[in-house]
Order: C-alpha cells, then structure tokens, then sequence
C-alpha cells in the first residue's frame, strides 16, 4: 500500500499546470542556447514603456513578486501536506523551473510588517523603521486600550488610528538618520519601468484616515469622501497603486495621477506621479469593464463596493488578478501580496491543518495559480523573460490541540479540532497575582509585545529591573496541555535590541523592553488583576507570530528566472528576508542608493548571469557570505546566542546585588559594537563584488572571516 507521503506527491506531480505545458513548448519553439561564458548586462527596452532593465543577455524584461502571509513550505502536522504541497500549480513551478531556498528567515519580531517592509527594502527595521509589532491596539496595564501605531503609506506620518490629524509628524519609515526612508520602486521608476504595488506594505495607501489626505490632500474630494464614507473610500484608494516613470502616459492627471513625493530620497526624486487606488488603477489595466478576478467574479469588498477588498480580501485569485491585467498594460514590475489561508476571512474562525476551510482554501490558491501562469504564458511571459520571485513574510505556530481521527491527513480525511485557539494571557494581572507587580505599563498586545513602563525608566532603573525579573518568572496553566507553562522564552531590553536591529532614530518607538513568550500564548492586560480569568483560550485565531520559533523564524524564498539555476530545493543556503532585495536588483542589473544588510544570493544563480567578480574567488566570497549573515542576521548564530545571554542578564539579580546583570550587558554592549564594525566591512566587500565589478581583497576576506568566528565563539562562550 503506497503510503501518505508518497500518494500526495504522486498527485502532485500529475497536477502539473496546463502554464506548465505551455511554457515548455514555449521554450522548444524559441530553441536553446548553449552557454560558452560570462554574458554581459544588455539593456533591452520591456513593451513600449521604455523600461530599460540591464540583466545578462538583455533576457529579463518583466518582474513579478508575489510575499504570501503565512504560507508554509514544511509540514504543521507530519500527516497532512503542507501549504505549498497542496499548491502544486506553484510548487511545481519552483522547482521544475529554479530554486527554492528552504532555509530562508525572517528578521525580529517576525510580523507581517517587520518581514515584508525588510524583503521590500534589503535592510533590517533598524534601517526601515518599522522593527516592532503592527498590532492595532495596545492595552494598558489598568484594563483600558487605545490605538498604536500601525500601517501607513511610506511618506505618512505615524498613524494614531483615533484621528486623520498625526500628533507626531515623524516620518513612519525612517532611517537611522531620522529621515524618510527610501522607497522600493525608485531603481526601477528611474530605470524607466512603471511599479504595480497591490496590497503591497506601505506602497500602497494602508488606511483612510492618515493616507488620503497625506496623498490626495485634506481638502481634496478623496479626503471628503473618507470622512463621509469610509468603506466606500477604502475600496477607492486603499491597497492598489501604481508608481509610475517619469512622463508616463499611465499615470498623468488626465487618469487622476498624484505626485508621487518622496520628501527624503537619496538622489532627489521629482517628476514622478502615482495612481492610488482601485478607482483610479483598475480603468488603465482593465479598460473594458470592470476588473474580474481569476475565477470570473467582480472584485469588490465585503459591503460590494467595487474595488479592493480589503487586506483579508487578498486571496490568490484576486492578488494575481491585478498582477496580470497590470503586467498586460504596461507595468511590467509588480509586487503583490496574498492574504493567508488558514483563516476564513474576513471574520474568521481559524482552521487548523487539514480542517476542510483550510484545505479547501489552499485548491483555490492552486487553481488560481494554475490559472495565472496560463494567462502570463499566453501573453508571452514566462519563465525565459521574466524574474519570478515568490516567498512569505513569516510562519505562524499553529495553538491547537491533537487532531481527529488522529491518522487524518486533510486529503482523503479531513482533521478536526476540539481544542483550538492561540492562549490570550492578562499579563497585568498575572503580574500582580504571581508577583506583587502592580507598576503601570503599556504593552503593544502580541505574542513578542513590546512593553512600555510608565515614565519611561532607564534600563538600570530599580523599577525596570524588578518588572523584568518578575516577568522571567511568569507562569501559565496552559488550557490546552494541563500543563504549567513558563511564559518567555526570552527578554531583551535596548542593549539586546539594538544588536538585533530593533532599535529606530525615534526614541518613542524604542520599548523598554521586548518579551519573547512562548509562542502559544498572546499576551496582552485587560484587568489589573485575575478575578477574571487570566489565561483563556481563543479559538477565533490560532496562528501565532512574532516570537523566537523555528517554525515562525524559518520560511521559504523561491526564485524563477533566466538567470537562476534549476536547482530545485535548496536546503543548505543560509537566507533571510534582507537577501532578496539585493538578489533581485543584482539580475535586473539596477541599484540602490543605500547600502543593504543583505547579500546577493549568487550560490543559486547562473555563473554566466554573474560578474567575473562574483565568478572569482567563489569559495572564499561564499564563507564570507555565510558569515556574514550568521554575525548581522537577527536569527542568525549572534543573534540567538545573544538573546540567550540577554535573558539570562534581565532575569538574573536581585535588588540589592545586579551584578550579573551590569556584566553581560556590559558584554553585549561590546559585541554589538564589534559586530558593526565587521558587517559594515564584509558587506561592502560583498557590495563592491555584486554591483561594482571589484574583485575582493581575498587576504582581506579572510582576515574577516577570521574575525567574524571568533566574535560567535565569543558570544557562544558567554551562554555557558
């Protein structure tokens, strides 16, 4: 009898595409080449936009990126097949025509934001401004909430969801300089190429109230209609855009064109329009009639306003949807993301794996694949002219007890759950029950919150240090298991936080410290006390992110492409989310005018697509890479390392002896400053390689190499 495993993947690969088909004859009708050497960066001019990209060969003359939320490659449950086996039409794509990197990462915390704004930009938080939770609300620890901080629109100012008028006119992506960071689509604008943003973080309105006027302005007619209407104005203006090239016909008044204002960016950025909104795209990329998504219906909102519907609303068919009508009409960059599974949207409840919504979810995601790479292929893109890259933002941990029948597999037996549900935890009262802690806070409600004592206390300040301490020592009676949970995993106060490129130009935003729970748990203070119970089980949501996991940490990055090897999966390449920006700008032959934190992912591109830079030394280049990301990388060696030296400094002392406390900080202190130092040298080396042409200092590198593993034995040493 054939077993589980072995049926699914004999299903999937009968359950090849017809795109599949259509691009191999594709390529038996173009012919074959055979590769004799390095090949020069071509400009080739895409449509009649005047796109002017510079990959090898002049090959590449579309790019399409599509970031999924919380789709996973590895199994949750060993008998039931994963997001991406039950998405053949995709999986196969990958694998049958490049690579899948399946030891790819997220940055810290790992939340929708945090991820997709780092695969955006190729730099951590620190850099983009947005390294914490992007949670709605935060909670008080008197019971009381109020808004925070979340989505805007890249030049907007914070957003306090209570009011279309910032009370803090800091800019909402910000450097370390404390400027306006620089925007995704700005290499590819001035290369002449129009970028499609759809539901694309913070490139695309993200809300009513602070956008509109921010965009259109406060006294524009867009402005009045998000006062009168919201809803009416959230499928108008929100989620879509398009940034246009300079003097393109797409984007100019007479279709409702903005400027498209990036106050801060490098180089001056002026003459440039946007369209913003569903309103004003979907008329130049579906002129007749209204948009449809890939299973024929109208796009509209949960209401039936035509237009976006809502971030929830992403489901493959619609995402990918604009992703060709877009690609059709003269856009031939596009970013899109995809809303996940695993929850019935837009109200819920949460599936767990194998439940029947789920599964039933993730065949219309394959369809709808199946269905968008056959109309790419007849429009004559595919996989010889176009880079592919697709990816998710983070996993998510899966609160849930034992499925039945427990041998389910979600295939020929659905799985069910009794017990499902992440654990919501009153961390106000817990405190107070458990250790006498009554001092007032703010935490940013997440399963890794961001606490905010009253007062902002120093981190050596007696009351900070006595609140750490006593939440270390946290516990929870887990509604789940029957078992007494400890509650954190780790804590990391500023010190630790900087080393992890958590820590902003704007000191508001730096928390006085993180807490990195146990993954099944969300944490939030709704009472001052525990009459009330607190710990409950939730079962609207049962998908948990944010923390220090392997399964939240470890995603996946596949790639597609003329220039990429047909590798299929990569288990032994160490990524992360910084890794894909470079790796894109490197094949499309464009830059940018910052330097990355990530490195170009040359081990699984085609030698004839590299520079002779990249070609030389490669051995060498390859170790200082991997080293590289192991010292820099939030989840990398230092980075986890660290974490536990931190954890072991914030819940050590007492209040009459903080010894252990002032020394590991002390340490910590050094190792970051040491750790800057040697990623700032290793990745201009990289740099220089990738996209200047110079040959690396191969002395040099080595030194660094050197240095970079004596700094993990160092840090290594310390958790003893």
């Amino acid at each position: 009898m054939i077993g589980m495993t072995q049926l699914w993947r004999q299903q999937k690969d009968i359950k090849i595409s017809c795109a599949v088909i259509l691009m191999a004859l594709l390529v038996i009708l173009v012919g074959c080449t055979e590769e004799t050497g390095p090949s020069p960066l071509v400009t080739v001019q895409a449509g009649a936009n005047g796109c002017q990209l510079h990959s090898a060969k002049g090959a590449i003359q579309h790019m399409i990126y599509i970031q999924f939320d919380n789709t996973h490659f590895t199994r949750d449950n060993p008998n039931v097949p994963s997001d991406l086996e039950q998405m053949p039409n995709l999986l196969n794509f990958i694998e049958n025509n490049g690579v899948l990197l399946s030891n790819h990462h997220t940055p810290l915390i790992a939340h929708t934001a945090t991820d997709i704004l780092t695969s955006l930009t190729g730099v951590y938080g620190d850099q983009h401004g947005m390294p914490i939770s992007n949670s709605f609300r935060y909670f008080n620890s008197d019971g009381t909430s109020n808004p925070g901080v979340s989505y805007a629109y890249w030049t907007s100012p914070l957003f306090d969801s209570s009011t279309s008028t910032p009370t803090d006119t800091t800019p909402n992506m910000l450097t370390t300089g404390g400027k306006n960071a620089p925007a995704p689509w700005v290499p590819y604008t001035r290369a002449g190429c129009n970028f499609g943003a759809i539901g694309t973080a913070n490139s695309v309105l993200e809300n009513t109230k602070i956008d509109i006027p921010t965009v259109f302005g406060a006294a524009s007619p867009e402005a009045m209609e998000a006062s009168s209407n919201s809803k009416l104005a959230q499928a108008d203006f929100v989620g879509i855009g398009i940034h246009c090239a300079a003097g393109n016909a797409l984007c100019s008044t007479a279709n409702n064109g903005k400027a498209d204002v990036l106050p801060d960016e490098p180089g001056g950025y002026s003459g440039y329009t946007g369209l913003f909104g569903h309103k004003y795209v979907a008329p130049q990329i579906s002129p007749d009639g209204p948009l449809m998504d890939l299973d024929g219906n109208p796009i509209q909102d949960p209401s039936g306003n035509k237009g976006f519907p809502g971030f929830d609303g992403m489901s493959a068919a619609v995402s990918l949807a604009y992703v060709a009508a877009m690609q059709e009409h003269g856009v031939p960059v596009t970013y899109a993301y995809i809303s996940d599974a695993h929850d019935a949207h837009p109200n819920g409840p949460a599936y767990g794996p194998g439940q029947d919504g789920y599964d039933t979810a993730l065949k219309a995601y394959n369809d709808a694949f199946g269905k968008f790479f056959a109309r790419l292929a007849s429009d004559g893109i595919n996989q010889n002219n176009t880079l592919f890259v697709f990816t998710a933002d983070e996993g998510d941990h899966f609160v849930g007890g034992a499925p039945s029948p427990t041998n389910c597999d979600g295939v020929t037996t659905p799985c069910n759950y009794s017990q499902i549900g992440e654990i919501n935890t009153n961390l106000a009262g817990l405190l107070a029950t458990e250790q006498g802690i009554t001092t007032p806070f703010k935490i940013h409600a997440d399963s890794a919150p961001n606490i905010y004592i009253t007062g902002n206390p120093s981190p050596t300040d007696p009351t900070t240090r006595a609140f750490e301490r006593a939440v270390g020592q946290l516990t929870a009676a887990n509604p789940i298991t029957g078992n007494t949970d400890k509650l954190i995993r780790y804590l990391a106060d500023p010190v630790e936080m900087k080393l992890l490129h958590m820590i902003t130009a704007d000191p508001a935003r730096t928390p006085t410290f993180t807490m990195f729970a146990d993954p099944n748990y969300l944490l939030l203070a709704n009472a001052p006390d525990c009459t009330s119970p607190c710990v409950t089980e939730n079962p609207g949501f049962a998908w948990n992110h944010g923390d220090v996991s392997p399964d939240i940490n470890t995603t996946w990055l596949g790639l597609v492409g003329p220039s990429v090897r047909h590798a299929g999966v990569d288990k032994s390449t160490w990524s992360d989310h910084t890794d894909i920006r470079p790796t894109i700008l490197a094949q499309l032959g464009l830059k940018d005018d910052y330097a990355h934190a990530g490195r170009v992912l040359f081990e699984d591109l085609d030698d004839s697509a590299l520079p002779q830079s990249l070609r030389a030394n490669q051995a060498t280049l390859m170790q200082l890479a991997q080293v590289y990301k192991q010292i820099n990388a939030p989840v990398g060696q230092l980075g986890l390392a660290s974490l536990a030296v931190s954890t072991k400094a914030l819940e050590s002392g007492n209040s009459t002896d903080d010894g252990t406390f002032t020394n590991l900080e002390s340490q910590l202190t050094l190792i970051t400053t040491q750790r800057d130092t040697l990623a700032a040298q290793m990745s201009a080396l990289l740099a220089g390689a990738e996209f200047n042409g110079q040959a690396i200092n191969e002395q040099q590198a080595k030194q660094l190499i050197s240095q970079g593993q004596a700094l993990l034995k160092q840090v290594n040493d310390l958790t003893a």
